[in-house]
């Protein structure tokens, strides 16, 4: 049995959650692998716009199970990606689609560097923050020692990182590691809403932001000032735009189709 369980949500959000309640979701390589290819099954979905991860129970994750990760850590790296799989740190392989992430509780290791894999993070007033690896004799290798420099700036991010401290939602959201700040309860509700107001929009329209604004972050500006004109030529072939079109001119709501 899967310990991640996916719903759809209305006609486009998918919900994807963290379901092994009785270890505090801490993952295991199965759930690792089960996340990755609910992520991938996301991604092949042209009828899927936008998803949410959360978590059953009342913790997000206690991190990674670490005995069980030891010996395939000692053989190799552990997070290498099967086929239809899209890993969930974003560093091997990422999604296309936007990704909205709601936290409560303990959300410890992993759980920080799958928030930073997403693009926008809810988090309710009881969550508990804290990158331990280095207490356990590693350090983070889901992409924090670089993606938390990016959200928190050098000394907020090395704050943590190097003291393995734990920290509350609203240093959380001081830093930028999360965008909004929810009732305990609340943060699926509040993920979920955005996420259907993402789906509302044009997908084709959605999805060239996230790649223009990643392309820009991460290979510089004039390189994604330089595909503009390519994104927009597609852009405006498309039936989205037309439909946005007349929806413009006739005053009424755009009904898209990601064509």
């Amino acid at each position: 049995m899967s310990d991640i369980t996916t719903e759809q949500k209305g006609d486009h959000v998918l919900l994807i959650g963290l379901n092994r309640v009785a270890k505090r979701n801490a993952f295991d390589p199965p759930m690792f692998h089960d996340l990755a290819r609910a992520y991938g099954e996301y991604e092949a979905n042209p009828d899927l716009w936008c998803a949410v991860v959360f978590a059953h129970g009342p913790h997000f994750t206690g991190g990674i199970d670490l005995a069980q990760f030891a010996t395939l850590f000692e053989r190799g790296d552990p997070f290498v990606m099967d086929a239809g799989q899209i890993d969930p740190f974003g560093l091997r392989s990422q999604l296309s689609k936007p990704l909205v992430m709601a936290v409560q509780g303990i959300t410890f290791t992993i759980g920080i560097e799958l928030l930073l894999a997403a693009d926008i993070r809810i988090a309710a007033n009881d969550a508990r923050f804290a990158q331990l690896e280095i207490a356990r004799g590693l350090y983070p290798l889901g992409g924090a020692t670089f993606r938390l420099v990016r959200e928190a700036g050098w000394g907020n991010a090395m704050r943590y990182l190097l003291t393995a401290d734990e920290f509350g939602a609203a240093e959380a959201l001081s830093m930028g590691l999360i965008q909004e700040i929810a009732e305990p309860g609340q943060q699926l509700e509040r993920a979920t809403a955005i996420a259907q107001r993402i789906a509302a929009q044009a997908p084709l329209g959605v999805q060239a932001t996230l790649r223009s604004a990643r392309m820009g972050l991460l290979e510089g500006e004039a390189r994604a000032a330089a595909h503009l004109r390519d994104d927009m030529r597609t852009i405006l072939a498309s039936g989205d735009f037309r439909e946005g079109l007349a929806s413009f001119r006739e005053r009424r709501s755009a009904s898209f189709l990601g064509k």
